[in-house]
């Protein structure tokens, strides 16, 4: 593994970025995006696992948070969601430069499936696979964090936004101190009926449009946080690509429980992990859909 600062936004703000590199040569790149509030060591096990598979793998933390947020202060700090997906964009660059004759794939966990809706050179992705992702509409997401979400985004957030200029989510022990831009344009999605692009309007839309990579989303049975119906909502957001739905519960893979964050545990490397293989060649497989005449299936 090796890492490096990423200079972004004309060096204003510096990326931290690992990669981490196969044994032989690479037969293709892979990004991995992060959701909301999690570093990206967190999915340092399954990065490296990927590279000893023959690939080439990146992830990074977004501007303001993790590695990329250094000793700075979130009090004032100006970043978004579109500025994280700017973000991820700098980090595929970087990756389709390094190696830009083979493919490159995006693993989006949670909202790392959702911001590739907002990329300006979506022609450079082969394929992404979402993994526990969803809209984030409120009344999509799963049954228990249903119940509690009203009073997260209308008295929780609101409060301690506006006291601390950020959100303190270590301190209060949810999602993770994020910058006050995020969390309130995060809010503004999850309250709307079609999430981030009823939120944003027709750009937004059109953003999610013109992409035309193959998208498979993994559904996980026992998600806290997402429903079914929340991934297909956001599969249907990418409405240009071809795409299917693929549900997973604990009992295929003789387990307890996976839930929004298991995939990436390694107690899976033996299970799930080596089925990330398979996903990669059903991307290639979605490619020769034509989603125009040919409807995203549930399987």
């Amino acid at each position: 593994m090796q890492t490096q600062q990423l200079p972004v936004d004309g060096g204003a703000q510096q990326l931290a970025v690992r990669r981490y590199e196969p044994a032989g040569a690479p037969r293709a790149s892979i990004v991995i995006g992060g959701a909301m509030g999690v570093r990206q060591s967190f999915y340092e096990p399954f990065a490296q696992w990927l590279a000893g598979q023959g690939l080439r793998v990146w992830t990074f933390d977004y501007r303001g948070s993790g590695d990329s947020r250094g000793n700075a202060p979130l009090r004032g700090f100006k970043a978004d969601l579109f500025d994280w997906a700017r973000d991820y964009e700098a980090v595929i660059d970087t990756a389709k430069a390094a190696l830009p004759d083979e493919p490159l794939y995006l693993l989006g966990h949670s909202l790392g499936a959702q911001l590739p809706g907002f990329l300006q050179r979506p022609e450079q992705v082969a394929g992404l696979v979402s993994i526990a992702a969803g809209s984030g509409y409120w009344r999509e997401n799963a049954p228990k964090l249903r119940r509690s979400i009203l009073y997260f985004w209308f008295v929780l957030v609101p409060l301690v936004t506006r006291l601390c200029g950020y959100f303190p989510g270590r301190k209060l022990k949810k999602v993770g101190d994020l910058p006050r831009g995020v969390i309130l344009q995060w809010r503004r999605w999850c309250l709307h009926p079609r999430y981030s692009v009823g939120a944003e309007g027709e750009s937004a839309l059109q953003s999610y449009g013109r992409v035309r990579f193959p998208v498979l989303a993994l559904s996980i049975t026992d998600d806290e946080l997402m429903t079914l119906a929340g991934t297909e909502s956001l599969v249907s957001f990418y409405a240009g690509a071809p795409s299917a739905v693929e549900r997973i519960a604990p009992a295929d893979v003789q387990a307890r429980r996976i839930g929004h964050f298991g995939f990436f545990r390694e107690q899976f490397s033996q299970s799930l992990w080596p089925s990330m293989v398979d996903k990669l060649h059903r991307l290639a497989a979605l490619t020769a859909v034509q989603h125009a005449n040919v409807p995203h299936t549930t399987a």
